[in-house]
């Protein structure tokens, strides 16, 4: 939730939204550029990047799809989202609660919902 963090996993991904830089450069900036923003300033972007959304989003788990996965936006909670042994598993492997090797959208919502619920982030999350 801040503007100018960048992805651990060194994707590339910064900001509040964790835009990638093709993704950036898709809405007319860059990375960068939206580091150096305020937060306020870089929801303009968080919109820009959400109003293909808008009608389909129906769910917390839908918000959280539109920006980790957006092809799982309106699918059931059970709809597999990366699965070992795939580097995207790798990447996402402590969102598989259950650890059956599949990340499903229940799963990467519930870790939303979790943090939304607590009313803060975890102290290892910022």
């Amino acid at each position: 939730f801040t503007p100018d963090v960048k992805s651990a996993a060194g994707s590339g991904a910064t900001g509040l939204i964790q835009f990638m830089p093709a993704t950036a450069i898709d809405l007319g900036t860059t990375v960068a550029a939206l580091a150096q923003m305020t937060a306020v300033a870089q929801l303009n972007f968080v919109e820009l990047y959400l109003t293909p959304f808008k009608g389909r989003i129906r769910t917390i788990g839908d918000l959280y799809m539109s920006i980790l996965f957006p092809v799982a936006v309106g699918k059931a909670n059970d709809f597999p989202l990366f699965t070992s042994p795939s580097m995207a598993y790798k990447q996402n492997a402590g969102l598989d609660s259950n650890g059956d090797g599949v990340v499903t959208k229940r799963e990467a919502a519930r870790h939303v919902i979790d943090i939304l619920e607590e009313g803060r982030l975890p102290a290892n999350r910022g």
